[in-house]
């Protein structure tokens, strides 16, 4: 595990040039062990570096999809222009009118909104930690991971005592 971890130390750069990701130290460590743990069709280093790519990978994915906020104003916008074309061929031109003033509005909120999303998207720097290793492990096979921390585990060590103190 140790030649793993140095071996996707030398990895690192590339992986975050290649998603725009960072990297931290605890990821590593924690592809190396839990790939070796709970991966059983590869052989290590090959299954860590697998896990690093496709959390990277997730993590470029879920910066680059569009938020549902965004969508679902784009949606709007679609359907007031459809409500607006219905209008004309009603001959109802009022309407149509009110209709094209909202429509306008929407529209410069709508692209105010996805200039912000884009500029937002730009400047933040997703980071693979020890988390994001756990929840690809966990969906690729299909095992729950927990990262305990150690104050966690001592915490369930002691909970017999601590349980009856309370009881008694």
């Amino acid at each position: 595990i140790a030649e793993t971890i140095e071996i996707l130390k030398g990895l690192r750069s590339r992986y975050e040039n290649h998603h725009k990701v960072t990297i931290t130290d605890g990821a590593l460590q924690s592809a190396a062990e839990l790939s070796a743990r709970y991966i059983q069709d590869r052989n290590l280093p090959d299954k860590a570096i697998d896990l690093i790519d496709e959390a990277g990978a997730r993590l470029r994915i879920k910066r680059l999809t569009t938020p549902p906020e965004l969508k679902e104003l784009d949606q709007k916008v679609a359907k007031l222009s459809a409500d607006k074309e219905q209008a004309v061929k009603d001959q109802d031109f009022e309407k149509a009118a009110a209709l094209r003033d909202d429509l306008e509005k929407m529209q410069a909120e709508l692209k105010a909104k996805q200039k912000a999303w884009h500029e937002g998207e730009s400047d933040v720097k997703m980071v693979v930690d020890e988390d994001v290793i756990a929840e690809v492990i966990s969906s690729t096979t299909g095992i729950p991971v927990f990262k305990l921390t150690q104050a966690e585990s001592k915490k369930l060590l002691n909970m017999e005592k601590e349980l009856h103190k309370r009881i008694i």
